[in-house]
């Protein structure tokens, strides 16, 4: 448990950093003249960097594990926060979330190991403790915004460089019992591949409906990914042109929902270890359908209690999507993270993009009308192969 509430604390740090990006979004809009497409490139080099380099580093790692590279890593993310407080045009900003993408996506698969190797028998728990902090870290973006970056402006991010090296001093804690577990699981994982236990767990993943599973679940959490995008980059641009609020306003609706996704991702991997992984894979993402279709639609008063059980349905299943493909993935568990929070959300930062094109081109009322059927996409999450026994 201490392992893992301090890979939990760093996994907060981390998201931090990375939120401090959409929670400028206001400011930069402002001080740097910026257009809703433009808005949408900077967070598409932010995903696109930190997700897709996720399984390229997860499976380096799979075959060669470097403890050293998680405060390498969070050096990265430090660099990236100086830059975006002194960036003085659009290409410089850009850039600078190269950096934290580069970052986030060294420390991610390395950290989803950390966490395999403390978990025991309740891979779910262990996964949602983790995820908890990374959603927490991000749910501060509105609150960074109201409270930092509308006073400061954006040299208000020089801030989270004290987040960069706190999380460094944290991991170098870690670095000794990380590096003993490492040499454990490369010791059991060589004495495996000897014997069949290795032949059956290559025949196990090279399955054809292991395969159709993996490429199933990168799918779901991509139309996830989307319909994320849409509200914590975008939700509060829609609710100052339709509802009138000031942009410090704007940020409570979107707290609430990343608050309360924060609270849905540890009861979702409890509930997984109980109800199962599909179970709660459909829950999570189908069973916000319905809400997401009204929420467009609602008088503002609505607005904070529905946006709040939107949050914690729709982020339900986020910890449970990692464990379910280590499920499916066992002998690469780096790749297997890597491909669930990375990959999937780096082309769901290709919804950013073209999120903020449409807004421009077609207005942000209908853009926000069509993402709210994104999650009819979970229905195929039942074509899913259960992870219970009959």
């Amino acid at each position: 448990m201490p392992v893992l509430l301090a890979i939990s604390l760093v996994h907060m740090l981390n998201d931090s950093m990375q939120a401090v990006v959409p929670a400028l979004y206001p400011i930069l809009e402002d001080s740097l003249d910026l257009s809703l497409m433009q808005v949408g490139w900077i967070g598409f080099m932010l995903n696109m960097t930190s997700s897709v380099m996720q399984p390229v580093v997860g499976a380096y790692s799979d075959r060669r594990s470097m403890p050293i590279m998680l405060p390498i890593g969070m050096g990265l993310s430090m660099i990236g926060m100086i830059g975006i407080a002194f960036a003085p045009q659009f290409w410089f900003l850009l850039i600078a979330v190269v950096f934290i993408g580069l970052g986030s996506a060294i420390f991610h698969p390395e950290g989803s190991r950390v966490v395999y190797f403390a978990a025991g028998g309740k891979r779910g728990f262990a996964q949602s403790v983790y995820q908890v902090g990374g959603n927490a870290g991000s749910s501060l973006a509105p609150l960074m915004t109201a409270f930092i970056f509308v006073p400061l402006g954006q040299f208000g991010a020089i801030w989270g460089t004290l987040f960069a090296g706190f999380a460094i001093a944290v991991l170098l804690g870690l670095l000794p019992w990380y590096r003993r577990k490492l040499a454990e699981w490369e010791t059991e994982r060589s004495r495996a591949a000897a014997g069949k236990a290795g032949s059956t767990l290559v025949e196990k993943m090279s399955h054809p409906r292991v395969k159709f599973a993996m490429a199933m679940l990168v799918f779901l959490v991509f139309a996830r990914s989307w319909y994320h995008a849409a509200i914590s980059s975008f939700y509060q641009f829609f609710l100052k042109d339709h509802y009138g609020l000031t942009t410090q306003q704007a940020q409570i609706p979107v707290f609430l929902f990343l608050a309360a996704g924060v609270l849905g991702t540890y009861f979702g991997g409890v509930l997984a270890d109980k109800l199962g992984l599909k179970n709660m894979i459909v829950f999570s993402i189908a069973g916000a359908a319905p809400i997401a279709l009204v929420l467009p639609h609602l008088p503002l008063f609505w607005i904070y209690p529905v946006i709040t059980v939107l949050g914690f349905v729709v982020l339900s299943g986020f910890s449970v999507s990692v464990v379910y493909a280590q499920f499916l993935m066992p002998a690469n568990v780096g790749m297997a993270s890597g491909l669930t929070t990375g990959l999937a959300f780096g082309m769901g930062a290709i919804g950013a993009v073209a999120l903020g094109k449409a807004a421009d081109v077609y207005g942000l009322y209908d853009v926000m009308l069509a993402c709210s059927f994104l999650p009819l996409v979970g229905l195929f999450a039942l074509w899913l192969p259960s992870d219970r026994k009959k």
